[in-house]
């Protein structure tokens, strides 16, 4: 978000795909592979489709001239997406819903409590529907088969059922939350998080690099200028400086995971 260059980018994303492999081997990242290819693919090609700025024209088509700054700024769209996309894996996780729990509740337990309900929201439907439609394709009602008006009569069916049900699910969850008191007094929890002198440490260390890149990114360093002509790749002294700095602020944690993972072997 800060430094719009492929240089940049492309270790973000490198990054954030090596740390997934540290979490979990890449399970996460390799079941939606398909998805962030497919996201990646129509960013690159819609931007230049719709945006014909820039000077360097390269080919027409269908009567519009199709740009390299078009191209290379479609281009710099899709790292910085797919890296967001990707880091939020890591996210996930890395903070589970009882890690979530503990850093909010004590002090916006109503709104802690929703997000997590949120989060949950989707899986559970999902979940919740596959159950519904198996039990109702054993009562001969399906959407894959028949008549349109009689599979969209079984898709409604199968939208009532489960929004009766979860409707019914959150008012229980609602009366069970209230009759044991929540977000009356401070929560207490089970676990006992500690916050030792090595996250301090990390802390501070962590927020001397992000500011010294904001301040940076401020005065226009590391972003590559492409419109109205694509300059050249080349970085100044402080742009390589400021790569550094990038480059220690973002695998960080995969030292601490490489330690760990070297340790536990």
């Amino acid at each position: 978000m800060l430094f719009l260059h492929p240089y940049f980018l492309i270790t973000a994303l490198i990054s954030v795909v090596l740390l997934n492999i540290f979490h979990d081997r890449g399970k996460k990242l390799r079941k939606g592979l398909f998805f962030y290819i497919f996201i990646g693919i129509v960013i690159l090609i819609i931007n230049p489709l719709f945006s014909h700025r820039g000077a360097t024209i390269l080919f027409y088509f269908l009567d519009q001239p199709i740009t390299l700054e078009s191209i290379m700024y479609g281009f710099l769209i899709m790292l910085s997406i797919l890296t967001i996309l990707i880091a939020f894996l890591s996210f996930n996780f890395t903070i589970s819903e009882d890690k979530f729990m503990y850093l909010f509740s004590s002090f916006a337990p109503k709104t802690t409590l929703l997000i997590m309900m949120t989060f949950r929201f989707v899986p559970l439907l999902k979940r919740r529907l596959m159950e519904i439609t198996v039990v109702q394709k054993a009562n001969g009602i399906s959407v894959m088969s028949g008549a349109l008006k009689q599979r969209a009569k079984a898709g409604i069916s199968l939208l009532h059922i489960l929004l009766t049900w979860s409707l019914e699910d959150a008012i229980q969850t609602a009366d069970s939350m209230k009759a044991r008191g929540y977000g009356l007094g401070k929560r207490s929890s089970f676990y006992t998080y500690r916050f030792y002198n090595q996250d301090i440490f990390l802390l501070i260390w962590l927020s001397v690099l992000l500011i010294v890149l904001f301040i940076i990114a401020l005065f226009g360093q590391g972003s590559l200028e492409i419109y109205p002509q694509l300059e050249a790749l080349q970085m100044s002294r402080i742009e390589y400086t400021a790569f550094g700095l990038f480059f220690l602020f973002l695998f960080t944690p995969h030292i601490i995971e490489g330690r760990e993972l070297l340790r536990w072997h």
